[in-house]
């Protein structure tokens, strides 16, 4: 297959670009910088580079995109031109090219508000059918991004699925609070809890979507490490995460504090994958129980995949606070 890779230089293209590559698959990479598996650089915004891109591919995994970082060093019209202004650009230029499926990397901070529970109130069981509230123009603008691919599917049939990714990128927390007082490794091995999920679990959830696209016709799927958690749990976890992880896991407290480890106190969420695993026959190696197999061997947190991408980060400068700008 021809398969259009656009942010083929961040840290999930470059992941599909490498493994397609590597099953035989001819990679256009797409993105405004160049990179290992960019083959074309250029704005997803500009019609003639879009329109380029897509000669003669069978399929478009769309990951570029502005991110949450960028909201404090971006103004807002850059995340509608790029998010917004560049998703309609490819949707356009795929149904005139006759492109057979579309693949787009939306966020799960689309959910944005429904992610933050009040006072006393359990934690929230976020599903596909919970309803996105942004709080941002990030997610602002990749609800948009996703009304868009609804809109060419039902008016240009165009086979789109929509994969809401929880965190994979392997930077430092993008909150001071956790990193002034989590090491990093401990805190994403917390986050495999509820909202984290590994790049080749998120590579391999994507071109299951791009063999499934056509049959499915149109879908949006969550992404995110398998939880252990139930809605029985909910309440438990606001109030005391360490005692619930305790009982579905009674080994991790003496391998926690044989590291000085923390557990967060609460949690605000639990991600659902359970509807990308039923249709998409999706199988998430990296879950909670798997990273503390992996610590307890001494073996890397992350995949292969992930370690072999590494890090990319957001922005071209350190900031006061290190890699983010002042919160």
């Amino acid at each position: 297959m021809r398969i259009l890779v656009t942010g083929s230089s961040g840290h999930l293209g470059e992941g599909l670009a490498r493994v397609l590559r590597g099953r035989g698959d001819h990679v256009v990479g797409l993105d405004l910088r160049d990179g290992r598996e960019t083959t074309l650089v250029g704005s997803i915004v500009d019609p003639q580079v879009v329109g380029k891109a897509v000669e003669g591919v069978d399929a478009v995994l769309h990951t570029a995109t502005l991110h949450k970082p960028h909201v404090a060093t971006h103004a807002s019209q850059e995340f509608i031109d790029t998010n917004i202004t560049g998703t309609l650009r490819l949707l356009e230029a795929s149904v005139d090219a006759g492109v057979g499926s579309f693949v787009i990397t939306s966020t799960t901070s689309t959910f944005g508000r429904a992610l933050v529970p009040g006072p006393g109130e359990p934690a929230a069981w976020i599903t596909e059918d919970v309803a996105p509230q942004p709080k941002n123009i990030y997610g602002l603008t990749k609800v948009a991004a996703e009304g868009l691919c609804e809109l060419f599917h039902r008016n240009a049939s165009l086979p789109c699925l929509i994969l809401r990714t929880s965190r994979f990128f392997p930077e430092e927390d993008d909150r001071r609070e956790i990193r002034s007082a989590y090491e990093d490794e401990n805190a994403k091995v917390n986050e495999f809890l509820y909202r984290r999920v590994d790049l080749q679990d998120a590579v391999d959830a994507h071109l299951l979507a791009l063999e499934r696209a056509r049959e499915i016709g149109f879908g949006r799927y969550i992404i995110s490490a398998t939880t252990p958690f139930e809605p029985d749990d909910l309440q438990a976890l606001r109030d005391d995460a360490r005692g619930v992880v305790a009982k579905r896991f009674p080994e991790f407290a003496q391998l926690y504090d044989e590291r000085g480890w923390k557990m967060f106190p609460s949690l605000d969420r639990v991600y659902v994958n359970e509807k990308a695993r039923r249709e998409l026959g999706w199988r998430p190696r990296f879950d909670f129980a798997h990273v503390l197999d992996r610590v307890r061997a001494g073996q890397p947190l992350a995949s292969d995949l992930a370690r072999e991408v590494g890090s990319k980060g957001y922005h071209d400068e350190l900031f006061e606070e290190g890699p983010y700008p002042v919160e």
